[in-house]
């Protein structure tokens, strides 16, 4: 039992950061300008059109990246067995698992990105205060993201945070110059 958690885990870490660090960033892109600029305070509409922009990106985009390397792999093996068609793997079993992989793969970077692009926003309409709250809470996310990440492969937890909130700030100063939302 535990090897298939660990076994899961492995595969879905991919997904889930990919997933809340592009809905993250979503966030703070799409919402930066709003927040930042009028003043506007977070809104569950807002929440739920960032989240679901930040869901479909992310889902098409694992899902084309995840299924092109999963092919790759399999072109590869054929060619490393000297088989006469180079897609046969392909359309084999192979072929439909590498297919249904891409599609977990897809469902988990989907969810975490609706996830992560949501409850910063979503916060930001629970906990009364500046509209500002939630850019700092959306860093703050993405800081710890990396320091969990750095603690995960033993890198140094001080210089992904800071790496990953100086994306943050980055992202979001973007966010407010092109006045997205």
């Amino acid at each position: 039992m535990i090897d298939a958690a660990r076994r899961l885990a492995g595969q879905t870490r991919l997904p889930t950061v990919l997933g809340l660090t592009d809905g993250l960033l979503n966030a703070l892109t799409l919402a930066s300008s709003s927040l930042l600029g009028t003043g506007s305070p977070a809104t569950l509409s807002l929440a739920a059109r960032v989240g679901c922009v930040a869901l479909v990106t992310s889902a098409f985009t694992m899902f084309v990246a995840d299924y092109a390397e999963q092919r790759a792999h399999l072109v590869r093996a054929a060619k490393e067995l000297n088989l006469i068609s180079r897609g046969h793997l392909a359309t084999t079993r192979l072929g439909q698992l590498a297919a249904m992989r891409s599609t977990r793969a897809m469902a988990v970077a989907a969810v975490s990105s609706f996830v992560g692009a949501g409850l910063p926003l979503l916060l930001g309409v629970l906990i009364p205060g500046p509209s500002w709250i939630v850019i700092l809470l959306a860093i703050a996310a993405l800081s710890a993201l990396g320091a969990s990440l750095a603690h995960a492969f033993q890198g140094r937890k001080g210089r992904w945070a800071l790496a990953m909130g100086c994306g943050a700030v980055a992202v979001t100063w973007i966010g407010d110059i092109l006045h997205i939302t």
